[in-house]
């Protein structure tokens, strides 16, 4: 599933025929705001879900946090096999991941949908989730990345709400380098104004505010012709060391193991 653009839609769903029309690649819902009957915000939801559907995008959705006792619930009525991933807000430790896990594998089974289809991405908005950021990552096998919301995070630290330039550049380092070891593709919230910067730290794709940003934000997290060049030769590279019974293969004085392979062929198939 290629994610480089997402465009956030808030409850009250306002927005939500732009990014349609937009070259978004996935919608991203909410039913974890508190400031809507949860009923009826489920309902809408999941007809928004379906919409997005038909229109050939990923739909994505907040849900909330486990232990509001709201999660079941959530799942059940918007799981479906069109629903393609879903964010954990606040995660501070590697059980609101299992606990989410073990939730949607039971209604994906109820729905015959492949165990495992729905990605789960947990959202780093405090320093304790920080702090736990590696065994949150490796809490279970479909986590998908690790999501950092730049503006929740600074008020946890009590640091300025202001996403631009290097002062959250250790916190937003720490997710993508967690994201990345462990194979996963490392999201970020931003206001849409500092998408080449987040490009250039590692990130693989942007949250955004509305479909303004959509097309700067495909272009900027889409592997770069060289990107792509390189990790043809890898692939080729690894693939012959292979059959010559190697599990390491060399470029120069890089070194091509089954982590490296994987992350060229999927690169190659972005």
């Amino acid at each position: 599933m290629r994610l480089r653009s997402i465009v956030a839609i808030p409850a009250s769903l306002g927005g939500i025929d732009e990014a349609l029309a937009s070259p978004c690649d996935a919608l991203l819902f909410t039913v974890a705001d508190a400031s809507e009957p949860i009923a009826a915000l489920r309902a809408r939801i999941a007809e928004a879900v379906g919409r997005t559907v038909d229109a050939g995008k990923a739909a994505l959705a907040v849900l909330n946090h486990p232990r509001t006792r709201l999660l079941r619930d959530d799942i059940d009525a918007l799981l479906s096999p069109g629903l393609k991933g879903v964010l954990i807000p606040h995660a501070v430790e590697p059980q609101d991941v299992r606990d989410t896990a073990v939730l949607l594998r039971e209604f994906e089974l109820k729905r015959s949908i492949e165990p495992g289809d729905t990605a789960l991405y947990p959202l780093i908005d405090t320093a304790r989730g920080m702090l736990k950021a590696e065994t949150i990552a490796a809490a279970a096998p479909r986590v998908g990345g690790l999501v950092f919301h730049t503006r929740r995070y600074a008020h946890d630290i009590g640091g300025r709400d202001e996403q631009r330039g290097e002062r959250l550049a250790y916190a937003r380092g720490k997710v993508v380098a967690v994201s990345r070891a462990y194979g996963h593709a490392p999201m970020v919230y931003t206001d849409g104004l500092e998408l080449t910067y987040l490009a250039e730290t590692g990130f693989a794709s942007a949250i955004l505010p509305d479909p303004r940003y959509v097309v700067n934000a495909n272009t900027l997290f889409a592997p770069s012709p060289a990107a792509r060049e390189f990790a043809g030769k890898a692939l080729a590279a690894y693939d012959a060391a292979r059959a010559e019974g190697s599990y390491v293969a060399r470029i120069g004085e890089v070194v091509i193991d089954g982590p490296a392979a994987h992350k060229a062929r999927h690169i190659l198939e972005e």
